[in-house]
């Protein structure tokens, strides 16, 4: 885990978080993606978000939060012809707030560079 964070989600962002780590998992055992994303990362995550009770903190690293933000990215433009896009892109917008917040632009910029 790098650069470690205690982190209180709000209820409405634990269940958009389970519904992209279950996508991620859906594509993983279809033999998807696994060059892209590892699968103990995938599980051992929601296993640290499994049975969360509200304003309990999780611990989570820059490089969980860049994964569900992979994640994520993948949903969206998968999610495009669907009717439902606008609301995709809507939680995707207020995920990314709420994971990039914890961290530094800096941090970011050097997780991404490294």
């Amino acid at each position: 885990m790098i650069e470690p964070r205690k982190v209180v989600f709000e209820p409405d962002a634990v269940s958009a978080l389970f519904e992209i780590l279950g996508i991620m998992t859906d594509q993983l055992m279809e033999g998807n993606m696994v060059n892209r994303w590892d699968a103990e990362t995938v599980v051992g995550l929601q296993l640290r978000l499994s049975g969360l009770r509200e304003g309990e903190p999780v611990e989570i690293g820059i490089d969980d939060a860049a994964l569900l933000l992979d994640g994520m990215a993948f949903t969206e433009v998968m999610s495009v012809d669907f009717p439902f896009f606008e609301m995709v892109q809507w939680t995707s917008d207020f995920v990314t707030a709420e994971l990039r917040s914890h961290w530094s632009e800096d941090l970011w910029l050097a997780y991404v560079g490294r």
